[in-house]
């Protein structure tokens, strides 16, 4: 059997970190563990996901921390309304599994297969991943994991940031050695508290705003090990500043070739996409590892 591979014996060559964006969006139903296992097999590097919090606090992998309309139904395929009326975080994860979340086709994502499938813990994600790697795919992936908060919805549709942040490290120390997980959020409260309690895990800093490189340093009040922009919001200029502050560039969500060649070229530290197929067509993916026996 093969040894396993972890996946820095790979980087160094391919110099691309290649994140399915919650598995493979723009392929199998988000955030769902055929979405994860395809992108294992399309050769990513890293499984980008999200995670909510149930009402019996389990950590669950879903980007909306309530149960959408667009990509959910009832278990016997009846529409839900419109809205946020199904908070998870009022709900539990026994609640939350009565829904469909990957038979109704997706109005953004023409290509996406539909799969009968409910919204996964983290811990099966991680454990059905890991059985694919040692079954598979024989090498290691990192995991990019998206903390779901906002000021707002404190209390009304996710815990606190310590509380949030607590629960998710706890449920991750369980089964994962912390140098595979990167946590990365939008709310810079979340890195900021992962930043001062757990200073050994790496955290990406995801931007969607207009403000400068150096406001936005400023505002988190520490050096990320990761910077995370929208990839519209990024130059050529911009990738060689970070990269002379010491810091990578991971860019979401580039879904064409031609983005990503240009990305490639930028010299970018990776990028995160609902196709990683995609960057298999294009070499960026790292190859299986044939069986040595």
């Amino acid at each position: 059997m093969a040894a396993l591979f972890h996946l820095s014996l790979h980087l160094e060559a391919q110099q691309m970190d290649i994140q399915g964006h919650r598995g493979a969006r723009g392929i199998m139903p988000e955030n769902t563990i055929p979405a994860f296992l395809y992108a294992l097999d399309q050769g990513v590097t890293t499984l980008e996901l999200d995670v909510v919090i149930t009402a019996d606090r389990k950590v669950l992998v879903s980007h909306e921390s309530w149960v959408s309309a667009e990509i959910c139904t009832t278990n016997d395929g009846k529409p839900l309304e419109e809205g946020k009326g199904l908070n998870i975080y009022k709900m539990t994860y026994e609640q939350v599994r009565s829904y469909d979340c990957g038979s109704r086709a997706h109005p953004r994502f023409p290509q996406q297969e539909k799969v009968k499938v409910q919204k996964p813990l983290l811990s099966d994600v991680i454990r059905s991943a890991e059985r694919h790697i040692k079954s598979y795919t024989r090498y290691e992936v990192d995991y990019n994991i998206e903390i779901k908060s906002q000021p707002s919805g404190d209390k009304v549709y996710h815990p606190g940031p310590e509380e949030f942040s607590d629960l998710v490290y706890q449920l991750i120390d369980q089964y994962l050695p912390w140098e595979r997980v990167v946590i990365q959020s939008f709310d810079f409260r979340v890195l900021k508290y992962w930043n001062k309690k757990y200073p050994d895990v790496r955290l990406a800093a995801l931007v969607e705003n207009m403000k400068s490189i150096d406001t936005n340093l400023a505002n988190l009040g520490f050096k990320p090990d990761i910077y995370s922009p929208y990839y519209k919001m990024l130059s050529q200029k911009k990738v060689a500043d970070l990269k002379t502050r010491g810091i990578r560039v991971i860019p979401w969500t580039v879904n064409d070739t031609a983005q990503m060649k240009k990305f490639v070229d930028w010299k970018v530290d990776g990028i995160i996409t609902d196709y990683p197929n995609l960057a298999r067509e294009l070499e960026l993916t790292v190859p299986k590892k044939e069986d040595d026996n």
